[in-house]
């Protein structure tokens, strides 16, 4: 999870997420070099004197600066959209989960289970436990196993919420009405926390996500007990 005075992003908890800071450090880097390069050109042009009339109109140049901006942008593109279809793929889920936003807080069902529904409340903070964090536990969290895929079906009851989790590299619109899909690995098993990213309200930044990745075994045995407790 995010700690003060952090400048990045997140550690990834899933193998998209590790795409995703793939791509974000070689756009940076990109961005990087061109900055560079015309604050040197910047420099260049206020120190140097044009006393040469060609510059003033060279074919050379104006091909250079119209084919490398297209070089750059394909550069960019192209993981780009490898990664937009990447993130739309949904291939044989073992679990699939529904979380539906409320006003203001979180109901999951798993679909692959006959009763095992539950809600999940900001726990206050005068109840919090030694070592809960602030506005961001959970009274139920959403566990999944670890290292199967997940595909999570996300609505809205009332109006518009946003199930987001950073170290996953999700974030779906939860729209009243219709159903938006997003899939996911995690590779370790972990609780990881989020926030509905969406101002849905005067409680919108009480309405926390937590998810907990466990072993195979460890899920089957939690789904087992909260299905007889349903």
């Amino acid at each position: 999870m995010a700690h003060p005075m952090q400048l990045g992003l997140q550690d990834a908890a899933s193998p998209l997420m590790e795409e995703l800071l793939h791509f974000h450090d070689h756009a940076l880097m990109i961005v990087i070099l061109i900055s560079t390069m015309v604050l040197y050109i910047i420099l260049a042009m206020v120190t140097a004197k044009l006393t040469d009339k060609l510059v003033l109109d060279s074919q050379e140049i104006e091909v250079i600066w119209t084919v490398l901006p297209a070089v750059v942008l394909i550069l960019i593109a192209l993981p780009s959209l490898r990664l937009l279809y990447m993130m739309d793929e949904v291939n044989a889920p073992h679990v699939t989960v529904k979380a539906i936003g409320h006003q203001w807080y979180w109901t999951y069902e798993y679909t692959d289970y006959e009763e095992l529904e539950f809600d999940a409340y900001m726990i206050p903070t005068q109840d919090l436990a030694p070592g809960q964090f602030r506005l961001l536990e959970a009274d139920h969290r959403m566990v999944v196993p670890a290292e199967s895929p997940v595909r999570v079906l996300v609505t809205a009851e009332d109006v518009l919420h946003s199930w987001a989790l950073p170290a996953l590299g999700v974030k779906v619109d939860a729209v009243p009405g219709r159903l938006n899909q997003a899939t996911f690995i995690l590779d370790r098993p972990g609780v990881f926390y989020g926030q509905c990213s969406e101002i849905c309200g005067a409680n919108h930044s009480f309405m926390p996500i937590v998810v907990e990745s466990t072993p195979l075994e460890h899920f089957e045995g939690w789904s087992t007990l909260m299905a007889e407790d349903a």
